[in-house]
Formats: structure tokens, C-alpha cells, sequence
């Protein structure tokens, strides 16, 4: 038994999902004992490229269709990669009654600022099988956006999502959904929120400033950052009892996935990071009530204001949230994900090769 798998059978609470939909990914990490996966635009720009002549002539057909443009065809490809990773995933929801094996996908990401446009289609997505769950970034729209889907009956998973502020937000809008679905009798037993902490992009913003303003800084408390925030806000949704599960995201190093073993969280690990599991020979032991060193957290406190407004509830206001650093810089990425993913299936529309 490896050791994803050791952790699987000593912490059943603690799931570990693969940050892909591609098949040959999924089909390892199912083999391996991964509980979930998620998706988001770049992945599925990365996925194609993998998976060039298992989808050339699918695009093709869809091209040949009348009325028919780049933009659709790109969210049909979408989509049917996510109903094929939720098809491979369907026996462990099954047989875990619906509490994991789950396939995330990701809204437009250009819909950020829209509540309805957000919310429409993640109720689209959410019809496409009976163990998706749609991602939608943590943005003030997309926190009343959470709201109604969840009242709506989706499992949602929110992202572009960095510090303690946002993810309290998320579970109560959730909360909120939940509460309007039992007051009309609607079943919520089955569903499984989720709120992504981007750790490793909390680490990465942090390096940014540092380097921008030229701080010293003892460079060990900028690989345990996002770390710190994510164990406060799980406190806080431990006790608080939120229906939300926190998931990690965004790995950079092995402690953001090494120091939430036996936690009632979710981890979304590329293919590399699940390898380094299995590969690592760490021991399986709890540590996700391990604090991190409160001298590492002093110096970030100190010197780092951004890590504050991260790590604090109160550090930020939901109207801040879109303008904080590691916000824009994801977006940012995501939206040269979705051009890049729109510049390769466009030859395609004029009969042309993909490069």
C-alpha cells in the first residue's frame, strides 16, 4: 500500500484529490487512492496538449457545426473533459454515498464581477453529472453567488481564494444557501461544499512584496505562509462548525500537503505532488493540529502587512478581496489560461493542424 493510500486508511477524513482531468492522471490517482479532482482552465489547456489526437476530431465536429464559434467550442471541450473525469470518479461517490468523488469545474472566470452569469452556469455545470461541483472565485459577487447556487442544490467550490477573510465569507453564504433550502424542505445532507485556500499563491504574493520593497525577511516564513493561514481559518471553521471543508491548493513545497495530514480537509495535488507522496517516505501522523512555529508568524506579522490582511478574519473587507495582490495575479492567470486555451483549437475552425 502506498502511502496516499496509508493516509486514506488512518485518517479517512483527510482526502486527497489530483489536480487534473487528464485520463492517464486520473486513472493513476484513482489507482493510488485519490478521493476527487478538480479542473480550471488551465488544466484544461495543459490537458489537450496531452491529449491532442484523442480530441482533434471532436473539435473538429463541433467546428463543422453551423453558428458554432471558438468560444463555444472551447466550453463544450470544457465541459465534456469534466463529464468524463466525473464518469471516472462516479464508483467512489458511489460508494461513499455522495461524501467524496466529486469532479470540480470551473465557471468563466471572466464573470467574476456577476452574480447571475456566475450562478447560471454553475447550475448548468452542476447538471451535467451527480458528482460535479463547480468552482466560482471568491470575489464579492461570487460570494452571493455561493449563496444562491447552494440554495439551488450545487456543490460548490469556491477559488481564487487566499486568505481567512474570504474562506469565513464562503461558508457563511453557504450557510446561508443551506438554511433557505431546510426552511423549504429541500435536502442538504448530501451536499459537500468546499473553499480552496490558494496556499502556495499566498506564498507567492508574499515573495513579490518582499522582493518588491526589499525586506529581510528569514526566507523559512515564506514557505510556511499560506500554511499558517490555512490552520487559522481551519480552526475557525472547526469551531464554528461550518458544513464548508477547506481544501489546499496551489503546492509549492511538501508542507502543503505534509502538515494537514488527519484534518477533515480536501487536497488538490498535481500528479507531481501526489508522486512525491507516494515517494516520500514520510511517516503517517497527524499534524494538522501542529501549529506553526509562532516565531516564523511574528516576523510575517511584523514585517508583511498583506500576510495580515490574509491571516486576520477582519483583515480584509469583501470589497477588498478582488484587489489583493494574489487575486489579481491568479485572475490574471486564468484569463491568459483561457486565451491560450482558445489560441490552440483556433487553427482548427480553418481546417488547419493543431501546433
Amino acid at each position: 500500500m502506498g502511502l496516499i493510500k496509508d493516509i486514506r486508511e488512518q485518517f479517512p477524513q483527510t482526502h486527497m484529490w489530483c489536480d487534473s482531468c487528464a485520463e492517464d492522471d486520473l486513472t493513476w490517482g484513482i489507482e493510488h487512492g485519490i478521493v476527487g479532482a478538480t479542473t480550471n482552465l488551465v488544466i484544461v489547456g495543459s490537458v489537450l496538449k496531452k491529449e491532442l489526437p484523442m480530441w482533434e476530431g471532436r473539435i473538429r465536429e463541433l467546428f463543422a457545426q453551423p453558428g458554432i464559434g471558438e468560444d463555444e467550442v472551447a466550453w463544450q471541450l470544457i465541459e465534456e473533459m469534466g463529464k468524463r473525469g466525473a464518469k471516472m470518479l462516479e464508483p467512489l461517490f458511489v460508494e461513499s454515498k455522495g461524501k467524496y468523488g466529486r469532479l470540480s469545474i470551473q465557471t468563466n472566470i471572466k464573470n467574476y464581477k456577476k452574480t447571475e452569469e456566475m450562478t447560471a452556469q454553475a447550475v448548468r455545470f452542476s447538471k451535467l453529472a451527480p458528482n460535479m461541483q463547480v468552482k466560482m472565485p471568491a470575489s464579492p459577487a461570487g460570494i452571493r453567488a455561493y449563496e444562491e447556487a447552494t440554495y439551488q442544490g450545487v456543490n460548490i467550490n469556491a477559488t481564487v481564494s487566499f486568505s481567512v477573510a474570504q474562506a469565513v465569507q464562503v461558508a457563511e453564504a453557504v450557510e446561508r444557501g443551506l438554511a433557505r433550502r431546510r426552511k423549504e424542505g429541500l435536502p442538504t445532507d448530501d451536499m459537500t461544499p468546499v473553499c480552496t485556500i490558494m496556499i502556495g499563491r499566498v506564498d507567492d504574493w508574499l515573495k513579490k512584496v518582499v522582493k518588491r520593497d526589499n525586506i529581510a525577511i528569514d526566507p523559512e516564513c515564506l514557505e510556511w505562509a499560506g500554511v499558517a493561514v490555512f490552520k487559522h481559518a481551519y480552526e475557525i471553521f472547526q469551531e464554528r462548525g461550518y458544513k464548508t471543508r477547506l481544501l489546499t491548493a496551489a503546492y509549492r513545497n511538501h508542507y502543503a500537503w505534509s502538515q494537514f495530514v488527519g484534518g477533515a480537509v480536501s487536497m488538490t495535488l498535481t500528479r507531481y505532488y501526489l508522486e512525491q507522496v507516494e515517494t516520500s517516505g514520510f511517516a503517517v501522523e497527524e499534524t494538522m493540529n501542529k501549529p506553526v512555529d509562532p516565531r516564523l508568524i511574528a516576523q510575517l506579522k511584523a514585517k508583511l502587512p498583506d500576510f495580515d490582511r490574509a491571516y486576520e478574519e477582519d483583515g480584509m473587507k469583501p470589497e477588498e478581496f478582488e484587489h489583493y495582490g494574489a487575486f489579481i495575479t491568479c485572475l490574471e492567470g486564468f484569463f491568459k489560461g483561457y486565451d491560450d486555451l482558445i489560441q490552440m483549437i483556433r487553427p482548427l475552425q480553418f481546417g488547419k493542424p493543431l501546433a
